[in-house]
């Protein structure tokens, strides 16, 4: 997938497609480009083509993770969630005896009794 095609997944137009990656998304970045660093610190390629080559070992090896984590949970790692959504907290709904009456059940005033 492309990054053009990762950020249309995602509903992006300018956004940092980072900002908008899952945990899980984010880690499997890490790993292809930490491999590929350490391929290239081992192979030290010369040429653009030889770069290509350890960009793509690199991103193979992130690859096989993903595709490993995908058979063993059974879902995919790839989210159309954007940072919106991923910061979304889902809260149960409060039952009528938990909301207090006024915004003065908030409030200490014991301190001021003194």
């Amino acid at each position: 997938m492309t990054t053009r095609q990762y950020k249309n997944l995602k509903g992006l137009k300018k956004e940092n497609l980072r900002d908008n990656m899952t945990t899980l998304e984010l880690v499997l970045n890490m790993l292809a480009e930490a491999t590929t660093t350490e391929i290239s610190k081992t192979t030290k390629p010369s040429t653009f083509p030889e770069n290509v080559q350890v960009a793509q070992t690199g991103g193979a090896i992130a690859g096989h993770a993903r595709q490993e984590i995908e058979e063993k949970t059974g879902k995919p790692v790839i989210s159309s969630k954007n940072a919106v959504q991923l910061n979304t907290v889902k809260r149960p709904p409060r039952s009528d005896a938990q909301r207090p009456d006024s915004f003065h059940q908030y409030l200490d005033f014991s301190i001021l009794r003194r």
